[in-house]
């Protein structure tokens, strides 16, 4: 019989435990290891690329191996990001060690999400799918604003130590996940090409899955791209540097709202929803334009509020379209669509926001 509680609870903590890091800051971290910009960008090329790469296959590899294998494999791959990182003083350490990283977020962005909401299934309570949801992206951002805030940690203490701490972090997560139990979904397909043909035809066959995907991907790129151009706009209207990291964890704090916001929306309609949330993530990039640091900040908050609602309304919607059989695999091709929106837009908003 499954504990529902203890397994959404340990998913919880792996999530604490993987979103806090001191090495969150890998770009100051690398400059201060006398890494040119222009081998930074190349570095995170090689992340992206891999990331494309392996996104699918992880999903595959997930419901075909099981959600809790794929997921202690990220881990391993985390620790071996890390430990490449601190063990290796050249640009190919480096490289190799993003290649690491890039895997080790493509078998645990579809592997949760999907052994979480089918042991909910299971148990019947698919409908608190959307709080677990909000609950995972409040633990998100405020991991990712705690590491900006403790971003200095780690140029203090070496990045040799401090990815070496990131390694033992992982290694706790790992154990952390040796208590989850796995979930069967049911009939599988004979073999990977045809669990992937199966999905492709469910892309197919179910165009209103194909279009969320595709205009949550878009909103989320923009929103994402904001917040990147932020930490450069906010310094050329004059911030400080000590407020440039307040600024940035109150536009984290943005994300937290709007996450705990939508729960209260649970009877509004998609449409109102989206359309709501788009026009806000719009204003969010309007009042970046006047250089005047509060509207700035205020726009990356409202325009993260803006995102992360629909993200959760988005990422429930989804899942109850989505076969448990291909769960896994389905949330992996709506993060590579993401990544490919972000990878177009990222040149066009940079040309954007260099004119604007």
């Amino acid at each position: 019989m499954l504990k529902i509680k203890k397994q959404i609870n340990t998913l919880y903590l792996s999530s604490v435990l993987g979103n806090l890091s001191i090495t969150g800051a890998w770009v100051a971290i690398l400059a201060a290891r006398g890494f040119s910009l222009v081998e930074i960008g190349f570095a995170e090329t090689i992340f992206h690329a891999t990331s494309l790469i392996c996104e699918i296959p992880s999903g595959v590899l997930a419901d075909r191996l099981g959600r809790k294998r794929i997921l202690i494999v990220s881990q391993v791959s985390f620790m071996l990001a890390c430990l490449v990182m601190a063990l290796t003083e050249n640009f190919a350490g480096v490289c190799i060690s993003f290649m690491f990283n890039a895997i080790g977020w493509n078998c645990q962005s579809g592997s949760g999400d999907a052994l979480a909401y089918d042991s909910l299934k299971v148990c019947g309570e698919e409908s608190r799918y959307e709080r677990y949801a909000s609950n995972q992206l409040l633990i998100f951002r405020i991991g990712s604003g705690i590491s900006t805030l403790c971003a200095g940690i780690a140029l203090v203490l070496g990045y040799r130590i401090a990815y070496l701490l990131s390694v033992i972090n992982h290694a706790i997560t790992l154990v952390v996940l040796l208590f989850l139990k796995e979930v069967e979904t049911g009939e599988k397909a004979e073999n990977v090409f045809q669990h992937s043909l199966d999905s492709i035809r469910f892309l197919f066959h179910y165009k209103k899955a194909s279009a969320l995907m595709f205009a949550n991907g878009i909103v989320g790129a923009i929103d994402t791209l904001l917040l990147f151009f932020l930490q450069s706009k906010l310094r050329t209207a004059g911030i400080s540097d000590w407020a440039l990291g307040l600024a940035l964890f109150v536009m984290e704090l943005g994300g937290i709202v709007g996450g705990r916001l939508i729960l209260r929306a649970k009877n509004v309609r998609y449409y109102v929803i989206f359309t709501v949330c788009t026009a806000v993530v719009i204003l969010g990039v309007i009042l970046e334009h006047p250089d005047v640091i509060l509207l700035m900040t205020l726009g990356g908050f409202l325009a993260a509020a803006a995102d992360d609602a629909l993200q959760v309304r988005t990422n429930a919607k989804l899942q109850d379209m989505f076969p448990s059989e291909q769960r896994a695999t389905l949330i992996s091709v709506n993060e590579f669509i993401f990544s490919v929106i972000m990878i177009i837009l990222s040149p066009i908003a940079g040309y954007f926001f260099t004119l604007w």
